[in-house]
């Protein structure tokens, strides 16, 4: 792709979104490997559909993907198709102007999205969307039902339920949570996906309404109850990374695995025979909701520096259609935002029953806008915590000190 200044990207409102007739060869970069074979499904759709543009589908490794493409941007290059990520990641890249804006001029469907979904896809500083929003994803307790079963093990409705249940797998000779924390995000997904229950959704409501930080006492102790909870993790689990413990999980080796709805589909895929069920972090006792986090995970945006515009507009328009909306959820198992996807799978079914009951995953959707982000913060102190080397108080103290650089509500 060769770069067009990016005041192309100013006319696109009144251009039509259908296909050009000439031969247009586009590229599109995700950080989803894992995902290949549905999006090249897709992308031939699509194709079919719309003779004389074709689209590359390209891949990066998630942790390597944000630098990767900020590079290429930079340089006045990159994909012509970008799957962004929310919240503050989207902002690194549309801050910059690299992003074509959308609107329902030139992509209509979006009129129909959540507010929730285009808030995430959305620049604070000019109110505008640049991105299809593209899923939901919830952090939750996946569980091997099968081993549930056979051990008369059931759904725990308090933490202490949850910690018997780890008690009976592990006496019976299974992990019974499969996580570890050598990956450094892994960290910060357990710290909802487990706990949020324990820390309740009145934490949640205080801190978005900036009365409390991370230091709360509620807080404190959903990362003393974590800490408490992750002997029940594997042997040398501190240097165990993501992909090893998916694998201990999918070979039937453990109960429980603390993840997300983007989990379902790739497990399912490593192995067809796991029965797997869904579950959220219960909390203390019976009486307090069960909950799990929810958060948009990205979405598709268009390069303003591409040679291609309305192709690229098409495109968008496509990913934002209740057609694409089926064959993403069906296929990818993912809960898609966009109004008229009915969800057939059982599992898809289960997750947007949980998300009925959830709070903010809430480094993502608050705490990435700036340096250090509450991501990076958190999961080097659960790191550090689960090493032994800080106590619950001190990771909490230095995830609102390190916010407090650049958040004026924990300067108080």
């Amino acid at each position: 792709m060769k770069p067009l200044f990016r005041t192309t990207a100013i006319t696109l409102a009144g251009l039509s979104v259908a296909a050009p007739a000439f031969a247009q060869d586009l590229t599109f970069w995700s950080w989803r490997g894992e995902d290949r074979a549905v999006y090249e499904d897709i992308i031939k759709d699509f194709e079919a559909a719309n003779p004389g543009i074709t689209i590359k589908f390209e891949t990066f490794e998630a942790t390597n993907y944000n630098t990767i493409l900020s590079t290429a941007l930079a340089g006045n290059s990159g994909p012509d198709i970008i799957q962004v990520r929310a919240y503050g990641g989207l902002e690194t890249v549309a801050s910059a102007g690299y992003l074509l804006p959308l609107s329902t001029e030139n992509v209509p469907a979006l009129a129909g999205f959540p507010e929730a979904a285009l808030k995430a896809e959305t620049l604070r500083a000019d109110g505008v969307t640049y991105a299809v929003p593209f899923a939901s994803q919830t952090q939750f307790i996946l569980f091997n039902k099968d081993l549930f079963d056979q051990l008369g093990l059931s759904e725990p409705n308090t933490w202490d339920e949850m910690l018997a249940n780890a008690e009976a797998l592990k006496a019976a000779g299974f992990f019974p949570f499969a996580n570890g924390t050598g990956t450094a995000w892994q960290a910060e997904t357990i710290a909802t996906a487990i706990v949020a229950g324990v820390i309740g959704p009145e934490f949640y409501a205080d801190l978005l309404a900036e009365k409390v930080d991370f230091t709360d006492p509620r807080y404190v102790a959903g990362l003393d109850a974590l800490k408490e909870i992750s002997a029940y993790f594997p042997d040398g689990f501190t240097g165990l990374d993501y992909a090893a413990s998916q694998q201990i999980f999918t070979a039937g080796l453990a109960g429980m695995f603390a993840g997300g709805s983007y989990e379902v589909a790739n497990f399912l895929s490593q192995n067809p025979d796991l029965n797997l069920g869904l579950m959220a972090a219960p909390g203390r006792t019976a009486e307090d909701p069960k909950l799990v986090g929810l958060y948009f995970d990205g979405g598709y945006a268009g390069n303003a520096a591409t040679q291609h515009p309305e192709a690229v507009v098409a495109f968008l328009n496509y990913l934002a259609s209740p057609e694409f909306g089926q064959k993403f959820a069906n296929g990818l198992g993912n809960v898609s935002p966009i109004p008229g996807v009915v969800f057939e799978n059982e599992r898809l079914q289960r997750v947007a029953e949980l998300n009925q009951s959830a709070v903010p995953y809430i480094m993502a959707t608050n705490f990435r806008f700036a340096e250090p982000t509450g991501s990076v913060l958190l999961q080097a102190e659960v790191q550090r915590m689960m090493a032994g080397q800080v106590d619950a108080a001190g990771a909490a103290q230095a995830v609102t000190t390190g916010i407090a650089n650049w958040y004026a509500p924990f300067q108080k």
